[in-house]
């Protein structure tokens, strides 16, 4: 690897099969057009609003982040299917059904379903973080609608671009400004590289542009940094809440997006080019 493109080494890769549910790190990876296999590949619909269920309307779906999801194979009827691990560890399967999901419904105190295929225009609620300043605000603060995937193939859960990426630099650079440490999994990030200078401060925000090789099949252009909603504020299963943490990204970052405005910003969206495997431990380069 060339000194003056050498970025890091992924030090975590992750996909969080269930759109707002906790995930599964892994060892390796296949990447295509849509990021990560699995990554993303289910959602809970709102039976009574039609929209996509997301935690960034933490007034309805902040306890989806208290639930891990796994992918199974299908069933033997051939539908997707997803296992869901609750907070007291009781496990339930779920499979894509096109009807009312009973249990996950119980679960989640509302009528929904799963999907795996986000329909045409599909939209989630977005709760303003610059309205959110105390734990009361989680519950009163305004939504608006956003749509989804809007850098992504048809189809599918993502915010924006198939991938997600942070660097230890900026999680460290985030604790000493927090003055407490931060854990990437507020961020849930695809994958997160660990630099060599862990004092190098925000450096994804240099990379929108720029192409990175992860691996040695992976290429990804980097398209935009990542605005942040108020989900790094929430409770992550065994991770507290934190709401001090949206005032942090506020002050300490906030960057101008072209056709969006200045937003407080974390970590980077990137749309794969080239296609393969990563492994937990690869290099990441500038190409």
């Amino acid at each position: 690897m060339s000194h003056d493109r050498q970025v890091g080494r992924v030090r975590q890769l992750s996909r969080y099969p269930v759109k707002s549910m906790l995930g599964e790190d892994l060892d390796r990876a296949y990447v295509d057009e849509a990021g990560i296999a699995g990554d993303r590949a289910f959602a809970v619909l709102d039976c009574l609003t039609g929209r996509v269920a997301s935690a960034k309307n933490p007034r309805l779906w902040r306890d989806m982040l208290t639930v891990r999801s796994t992918l199974l194979p299908p069933d033997a009827a051939g539908a997707p299917a997803v296992r869901l691990t609750m907070v007291d560890g009781m496990t339930g399967t779920v499979t894509v059904t096109g009807h009312r999901d009973s249990a996950l419904s119980t679960l989640l105190g509302r009528d929904v379903r799963l999907l795996d295929r986000a329909a045409p225009g599909a939209t989630i609620e977005r709760m303003d973080p610059d309205q959110v300043r105390t734990d009361d605000d989680l519950s009163r603060a305004q939504t608006a609608s956003s749509v989804l995937a809007a850098g992504s193939p048809p189809g599918t859960f993502f915010d924006f671009a198939p991938l997600h990426l942070m660097t230890t630099a900026t999680l460290t650079a985030l604790a000493a400004h927090s003055g407490r440490p931060v854990d990437a999994r507020r961020f849930r990030p695809n994958v997160v590289v660990e630099v060599p200078d862990p004092g190098a401060g925000l450096v994804e925000n240099l990379w929108p542009g720029r192409r990175l090789r992860i691996g040695r099949d992976v290429v990804a252009e980097v398209v935009v940094a990542t605005p942040r909603c108020v989900v790094p504020a929430l409770r992550h299963g065994d991770v507290e809440p934190d709401v001090a943490l949206l005032q942090v990204l506020s002050r300490h970052n906030r960057l101008r997006l072209e056709g969006v405005g200045v937003l407080p910003c974390a970590g980077v969206y990137a749309r794969p080019l080239e296609f393969g495997v990563i492994r937990s431990g690869d290099p990441v380069e500038f190409c």
